[in-house]
């Protein structure tokens, strides 16, 4: 093996430094101790997060040799546009869902088990599946919301943008979380009804959400299990991000409870990313690691999802790409 080769594997096995290192400096909140255009010397950023100057130097270095952070003279940092989307007051901040990964981290230590299991290598690091544990630490909810509204939140702005709501009567979002979503898309169409369908705990912090979005007025908001049933009453129901976090198995159990319910004229819409074939980089790919590891899901492929989709009762009709990541899979009733 040649030197470039023997460098080039050493970097990428050492990658998980870089990540865990952007989580570290979002949760100390070095990235709010700097003002654009203001380097500041490190002992100040150390004092003002509590952090030992000499390790928060040699991580910012670190960093700054991947475009996060610029080194200036005399142990100061400046920001580039990448650590400025560290801050808590950046438009979009991504801080929330480095913070989120922080407290999550250790479930890529299972990643090993999952090879060799195909079980969610979380479920071996916490000792319980990824959404019992949130469950079970309520602290940890608001930070998972906002963290998956900074990793996913631009999508709804892509999808708006790329596909028509106008001729849906009323919306189910199914695993609505907290609301973000489905404000969005009544804010768009203000004839659109919605119903916003999750566990109890999930449903308390949405209230203030839609109430925030001006929506209140025409959103139900309903508590319940999508593993035993989809609440009635709407023409087109709506999963971003639900399908792709479990196995074939539950997702055609939940898109099950789907079809007993949805008029022969409805649409099923499946938000998610479609990974491509062949060998080229894919940030579906990424997130397929993810979710094989985290909840045990998956990524699929275009024609994974109609093969799900046949076996839920569904036939897949069209695929919509946005600017973003993630396209809208429409299925309607066989």
């Amino acid at each position: 093996m040649s030197q470039a080769e023997t460098e080039q594997l050493t970097r990428i096995v050492l990658g998980a430094a870089l990540s865990r290192a952007v989580c570290t400096i979002a949760e100390l909140g070095i990235a709010d101790q700097i003002e654009p255009g203001s380097p500041q010397p490190v002992a100040l950023l150390a004092s003002a997060s509590g952090s030992h100057e000499g390790s928060l130097y040699r991580i910012l270095r670190f960093l700054a040799s991947h475009g996060l952070f610029l080194e200036k003279s005399d142990r100061q940092f400046d920001h580039t546009p990448l650590s400025r989307s560290l801050r808590s007051d950046a438009e979009a901040s991504f801080r929330p869902a480095a913070r989120m990964l922080h407290r999550i981290f250790a479930g890529w230590d299972g990643l090993h088990h999952t090879a060799l299991t195909g079980q969610p290598g979380f479920n071996k690091v916490f000792g319980q599946p990824i959404f019992e544990y949130v469950g079970t630490h309520p602290d940890l909810g608001p930070i998972l919301d906002a963290g998956m509204t900074a990793i996913h939140g631009h999508e709804t702005t892509a999808m708006l943008e790329a596909y028509d709501f106008s001729t849906i009567s009323v919306l189910a979002d199914i695993g609505g979380g907290n609301g973000s979503l489905l404000g969005s898309v009544l804010q768009r169409y203000p004839k659109l009804k919605g119903i916003l369908f999750d566990l109890g705990h999930v449903v308390g912090r949405a209230r203030n959400s839609l109430e925030g979005y001006g929506v209140s007025d025409r959103c139900t908001l309903i508590e319940g299990s999508f593993f035993e049933s989809v609440p009635t009453g709407a023409d087109a129901y709506l999963f971003r991000h639900i399908i792709h976090d479990w196995t074939d198995e539950q997702s055609i159990q939940i898109l099950g409870h789907c079809r007993k319910v949805i008029p022969t004229d409805g649409r099923l819409l499946i938000v998610e990313a479609v990974v491509p074939t062949g060998n080229e980089p894919s940030i579906a790919k990424d997130f397929d690691m993810t979710m094989m590891a985290f909840p045990g899901g998956s990524e699929r492929t275009e024609e994974e999802y109609r093969s799900l989709l046949n076996e839920s009762g569904f036939q897949l009709s069209s695929i919509t790409p946005t600017s973003s990541m993630v396209s809208v899979i429409e299925g309607k009733p066989e």
